[in-house]
């Protein structure tokens, strides 16, 4: 990257500066991957708090009075297009990192490890009582950073951590858009279900081995492109993908009686691990060379699960795949294997739903954490207020079935909210882009058949993931696709595939 700036410039000290901040990320991430996959139960305390002593260190480097100095003076100095941007990534981070008081910064980060590690043992024993004692701080201080963020931004509660994930989206927007969803996603749903039933379709036996399905996931992350001199996968009690560039860890969860979760999980977080291994390299450690949003890291995980992997094309190049280690039965003959992959059926998992039932998992989240964080609602009032909307969008009961409700993801434990709403976002920006993709490459579908996904991932590669965050996402969408979001991608591709 040239610049026309000396080599004493504050520009040169501030790329100094971020990649020593990005150097305590990379470990701060390591660290986190290991307490979901390999530490002992017993070491969740002192892991929390060295996590959080590290999170009180970046921020306080971060947040600096001479850090603020040097963004300014940077500012009058003479740069080129990238180091503008990067620049502007690096006032971003600043200044949502300055407004937070380094006291709130560590009482988040061990509030939210105390949850999340409690709500391993709580899940599983439907524990919602001991559940919700300790989600009442996390929400607490998530409501205390929101009103801090709020002030400085005059926005919503909600809106100001909508903001830290998705910037420039606010839930006027999200209301709009899912409101126009909730019109025609409902009656979409009922005739796939409907025109299903007359479908038969076989489950396949199992048990499935574990070691046998991990072969399995390493073929497919194989044909998918992962670089596995980069990265690795374990198991963790949620997929994930985690790490750096340089070291990406993705994670599944296993279960012998069928393979099928796992597989698709694997194929969502190789998405997001292909989008992070091909970050722009020469710029690592610097704030323009991360990933640009949430709902753009969404749209490529979701465009690997959905737009591709469920897409017969690709189904037909994958059952080889699956029977060289489970061999053949009824269910995986090929016109079933597609059908099983393409099923339809409301559920109370939202990581196991089919993309068609997904966006209202999300919108129900959505309306919960948003009347959350503005006080409209207490903690105590999410079970009644989950089973309400679980029974008017997808006709679901989970009264007492916590385990299975409100209690099923992670993303709450830390204090994630603002970040479920980019799931369905990902999945139309997704939508969209694999429309362009076809449009660019009308071949497209002859070349996965023949199990050649490269022309796939260079244009993914030139149009999204080289540029980072080198443009706002409504730039960079309109660049790939020559407009900014459009949903009726979305809903053209459900039609398609479904009806």
């Amino acid at each position: 990257m040239t610049s026309a700036h000396s080599n004493t410039s504050a520009y040169d000290h501030l790329r100094a500066l971020f990649s020593r901040l990005s150097r305590f990320g990379h470990l701060s991430a390591i660290a986190g991957w290991d307490m979901q996959t390999m530490m002992p139960p017993g070491g969740s305390k002192a892991r929390s708090e060295a996590l959080a002593e590290l999170s009180v260190l970046q921020h306080q480097i971060l947040t600096a009075e001479s850090t603020g100095a040097l963004l300014d003076r940077a500012q009058q100095e003479t740069l080129d297009e990238l180091d503008r941007a990067n620049l502007r990534e690096m006032r971003r981070q600043y200044e949502d990192a300055v407004l937070l008081p380094a006291s709130l910064v560590e009482a988040k980060s061990l509030a939210g490890a105390r949850c999340e590690h409690a709500w391993r043992a709580q899940r599983p024993a439907n524990d919602w009582d001991g559940f919700a004692e300790n989600l009442r701080e996390v929400v607490k201080l998530s409501r205390e950073e929101a009103q801090i963020r709020a002030q400085a931004a005059g926005t919503s509660r909600y809106d100001a951590l909508l903001n830290l994930y998705e910037p420039g989206m606010r839930s006027s927007d999200l209301d709009r858009i899912f409101g126009d969803l909730k019109t025609w996603l409902p009656d979409l749903l009922q005739r796939v279900v409907a025109k299903q039933a007359n479908e038969p379709c076989q489950t396949p036996q199992g048990p499935f081995n574990v070691d046998t399905q991990r072969h399995l996931s390493l073929s497919v992350m194989k044909l998918l492109g992962f670089n596995f001199d980069n990265g690795r996968v374990d198991v963790s009690a949620h997929p994930f993908c985690g790490g750096v560039p340089e070291d990406v860890r993705i994670t599944t969860r296993y279960n012998e009686k069928e393979f099928l979760t796992a597989l698709l999980g694997i194929v969502h977080e190789t998405g997001h691990a292909r989008y992070e291994q091909n970050l722009p390299r020469d710029l690592l450690g610097q704030p323009v060379a991360l990933a640009r949003s949430t709902a753009i890291h969404e749209s490529q995980s979701l465009l690997f699960e959905m737009q591709l992997a469920r897409g017969n094309e690709f189904l037909k190049i994958l059952r080889p795949l699956v029977t060289a280690q489970f061999g053949e039965q009824p269910a995986l003959e090929e016109a079933n294997f597609i059908r099983l992959n393409q099923r339809v059926k409301p559920g109370l998992i939202r990581v196991d739903a089919d993309e068609v039932s997904y966006p209202a998992h999300v919108i129900l989240r959505y309306e919960i954490e948003k009347a959350l964080i503005e006080g409209e609602v207490e903690v105590e009032d999410i079970p009644a207020l989950w089973n309400e909307k679980m029974h008017a969008y997808l006709g679901l009961d989970t009264i007492g079935n916590y385990r299975n409700g409100c209690m099923q993801d992670i993303h709450w434990t830390d204090g994630a909210f603002g970040y479920f709403p980019t799931y369905t976002l990902g999945a139309m920006y997704a939508a969209q882009l694999f429309h362009s993709v076809r449009q660019a490459l009308p071949s497209l579908s002859e070349d996965i058949a023949a199990g050649n996904l490269q022309p796939l991932f260079h244009w993914l590669q030139h149009n999204i993931w080289r540029h980072g965050s080198r443009f706002p996402t409504e730039t960079l969408i309109a660049n790939a696709t020559g407009e900014a979001l459009n949903p009726r991608y979305f809903r053209q591709h459900l039609e398609n595939r479904y009806l």
